[in-house]
């Protein structure tokens, strides 16, 4: 590659990365004079790529919004980003999409790349390992990428959404149609305030106008989302990840456990994290009101013995017997033979 035609594919580089450059910034990067820069950039519009001129005092050229760019200009830091991004996304069940979409993302990224650049990242990712495997349900909970984007453009506008919603328990909703085959369908109208991502799975919480609260929606359980007709203003109070970790903490399962312990909230979260308790700001005496909903209470004797900080239960009755018998195999493994 000669040197001037490196220069203007690193000029196209620099105006792929978005925004206005002037010609002063373009020409100090490529370390040309102005004039060059000028003539590089009739070199690409005679390729027919959509270098606009912006005029002003704070001028200069841009590419045009929304235009898919045909070479794909990655430095060796971004490909590795890019490529290892995907890989710990799909592995940890982040990613909005499939696997197999994450998959071919990723070898169409590594056909672009130079061999030399191609091999290094491969060695990487064949050598790459994690401390724990994924989660079936998280790679289960990828919602319909269509779905996803239209709640997002409807929380970020602030829209009423409707859409088809199916509970944990498997229905739908209120039975509405097909009496023999006993189909049923609900249709839930919320005004969405935030997307959140915990654990794996995608959650949208908002004011569901049916039930009159506010509400949390798992998005793979949601249906045909479409905005409505208005605007609303969200309310005041904590962030949408709050919202989200506190429904998820306050979720009626079977047990209610309230706990008294002698830490602050720190020490807690080490092992009770947020969407599990909820934990109040300690006491003059240090000690700090912890809640939490469970299915089951069998594992709560050992988070709590890992916890290492006095504690009191105030409920429920059976934990206590869950602990001293915990206590006692822990001081019988202890005893000298």
């Amino acid at each position: 590659m000669t040197r001037p035609l490196a220069r203007v594919l690193a000029l196209l580089e620099l105006l792929q990365s978005g925004g206005v450059r002037t010609v002063a910034e373009l020409a100090e990067r490529l370390e040309v004079d102005e004039r060059t820069v000028r003539r590089y950039v009739a070199h690409l519009v005679d390729l027919d790529l959509p270098v606009e001129s912006v005029r002003g005092r704070y001028g200069g050229y841009r590419l045009a919004p929304g235009h898919r760019m045909p070479p794909l200009m990655l430095t060796d830091e971004e490909a590795l980003a890019a490529l290892f991004g995907l890989a710990a996304a799909q592995r940890a069940g982040l990613s909005a999409a499939s696997a197999t979409a994450g998959e071919t993302a990723a070898a169409k990224i590594r056909r672009v790349l130079p061999p030399r650049l191609a091999h290094r990242l491969d060695a990487l990712l064949s050598t790459l390992a994690f401390t724990a495997a994924p989660a079936a349900a998280a790679s289960a909970a990828a919602p319909d990428p269509e779905a996803l984007l239209t709640v997002a453009d409807a929380v970020r506008h602030r829209r009423p959404l409707a859409f088809r919603y199916t509970s944990a328990s498997g229905r739908t909703g209120d039975p509405t149609g097909d009496a023999a085959t006993g189909s049923r369908t609900r249709e839930r109208t919320v005004r969405p305030y935030g997307l959140v991502l915990h654990a794996g799975r995608w959650y949208l919480t908002g004011w569901d106008t049916g039930a009159d609260a506010e509400r949390l929606f798992r998005l793979d359980r949601l249906a045909a989302p479409r905005p409505l007709p208005g605007t609303f203003e969200p309310p005041a109070g904590p962030d949408p990840a709050e919202r989200v970790l506190h429904a998820l903490a306050t979720a009626p399962h079977r047990h209610r456990v309230r706990l008294r312990i002698r830490a602050d909230a720190a020490r807690i979260r080490a092992q009770l994290p947020a969407g599990l308790a909820l934990v109040g700001e300690p006491d003059a005496d240090g000690w700090s009101d912890v809640e939490l909903r469970v299915a089951e209470l069998d594992w709560l004797p050992g988070v709590l013995a890992a916890l290492d900080r006095p504690f009191t239960i105030v409920e429920p009755e059976q934990l206590r017997g869950l602990v001293a018998a915990l206590a006692e195999r822990l001081a019988a493994a202890a005893r000298p033979d």
